[in-house]
């Protein structure tokens, strides 16, 4: 049986046994998991089939055309996109089998615990410290730029635990309950008006060690391909011609005859052109992907796409002119997700200020894809070969 065959068997044999329109959608994502069709290929028994990665695309085509629900990306980013990749490729058995299944079904929400107030880009200065005591790791520290902390259950939480060493070396990596005493979320309001990010602070958490993902002093490691899956999941993600941030402009155009003029079209067909290129480079890479794990070239889509969207939403506001400075709600709000192309230009233009930001840098993104993809020489570096502990901060 190829492997087309055992994808439709096995979702023609899902259907029939739980109804999309009779089956309430965490049992039908419950049921699409142990089918071994969340992620056809990740492993038996944890998802998938052990399958070609681009055979997702058949059974994501096969269960919308059957009007089955689908797992929500929208409200949990961080643990399909960034969390679940990382358990796979650097979790034990036992935490495979615990954490992947609710992720999928977004039973469970995950954050991320990485940035801190004085290591944003320098992400290998964080101060955040894990100390052993007995089985558990005492965690104390304050993150921040939390995306989604106030829904999470659960963060991927990266944190000093050996300060003697350098300080790429001495990081761990752990899972961390977001229910557990010591955990305080608190809300940062941002230039829309909402507050969908936060900081978080970390008082005497304990963490067990079987938590912890990957060795002791492994959590660059874990951490740089947490951020590769990141800045894919961020860029590349799958779009129609004109998805996006494109779509609204280019309606807008359409629908608008009178907001025209020669110099707003020669930029908008650029545009237009931008992010038509950016939309076929992420479906390479996508393919590349079914090779093995993310790599470096997924920083430079993610940077591309950050200076595509505000470039596309200052043209939208030059192009609506007056009618682009109304902004809809103002209101204090802690959103579940984010919905740029939902919403109003005004919002667009600032949230996606947010974008060169979030995800890494733009700064950082040009260093890594000169220096992994392009092949230039480094930046001078005087941190290296000191242990953390002695560097100025």
């Amino acid at each position: 049986m190829t492997g087309i065959d055992e994808i439709e068997t096995r979702v023609a044999k899902l259907l029939a046994e739980h109804d999309p329109a009779s089956t309430g959608t965490v049992e039908f994502l419950r049921a699409r998991f142990d089918a071994g069709l969340a992620w056809v290929h990740f492993p038996v028994g944890l998802g998938g089939l052990g399958l070609a990665r681009e055979l997702q695309n058949h059974v994501n085509s096969l269960l919308a055309a059957a009007g089955a629900p689908d797992t929500d990306g929208g409200r949990n980013p961080i643990g399909l996109g960034m969390a679940a990749p990382t358990i796979l490729a650097y979790g034990t058995e036992e935490q495979q089998k615990r954490y992947l299944r609710p992720l999928f079904t977004c039973e469970e929400i995950w954050c991320q615990l990485f940035s801190e107030p004085g290591a944003g880009s320098d992400l290998a200065g964080v101060a955040t410290r894990a100390v052993r005591d007995g089985d558990d790791w005492v965690v104390n520290g304050q993150k921040v730029w939390t995306s989604g902390a106030q829904n999470a259950r659960f963060a991927i939480l990266l944190a000093r635990s050996d300060p003697d060493a350098v300080k790429h070396a001495g990081l761990s990596y752990f899972l961390c309950d977001m229910t557990d005493p010591g955990v305080d979320v608190r809300p940062l309001r941002q230039i829309t008006g909402e507050a969908e990010f936060n900081e978080v602070f970390l008082t005497d958490v304990r963490i067990p060690d079987a938590n912890r993902l990957g060795a002791v002093g492994q959590g660059w490691e874990v951490a740089n391909a947490t951020l590769m899956s990141e800045r894919v999941a961020i860029g590349g993600i799958a779009i129609p011609r004109e998805g996006g941030m494109i779509g609204p402009v280019s309606r807008t155009w359409r629908e608008r005859p009178e907001l025209r003029d020669p110099e707003l079209h020669v930029r908008l067909l650029n545009l237009w052109v931008e992010a038509e290129v950016a939309r076929l480079t992420g479906a390479r890479l996508r393919q590349k992907l079914a090779a093995g794990r993310p790599g470096p070239e997924g920083s430079a889509l993610k940077l591309t796409f950050a200076r595509l969207a505000q470039q596309l939403s200052g043209l939208e506001l030059e192009l609506l002119g007056e009618d682009g400075l109304r902004y809809g709600d103002w209101t204090l709000r802690r959103p579940e997700k984010v919905d740029m192309i939902g919403r109003d230009a005004g919002y667009r233009y600032l949230r996606a200020k947010g974008n060169s930001i979030e995800g890494g840098t733009s700064e950082v993104l040009r260093n890594i894809v000169g220096e992994r993809v392009l092949g230039l020489p480094p930046e001078p570096r005087g941190d290296k070969g000191i242990p953390w502990k002695d560097l100025p901060r």
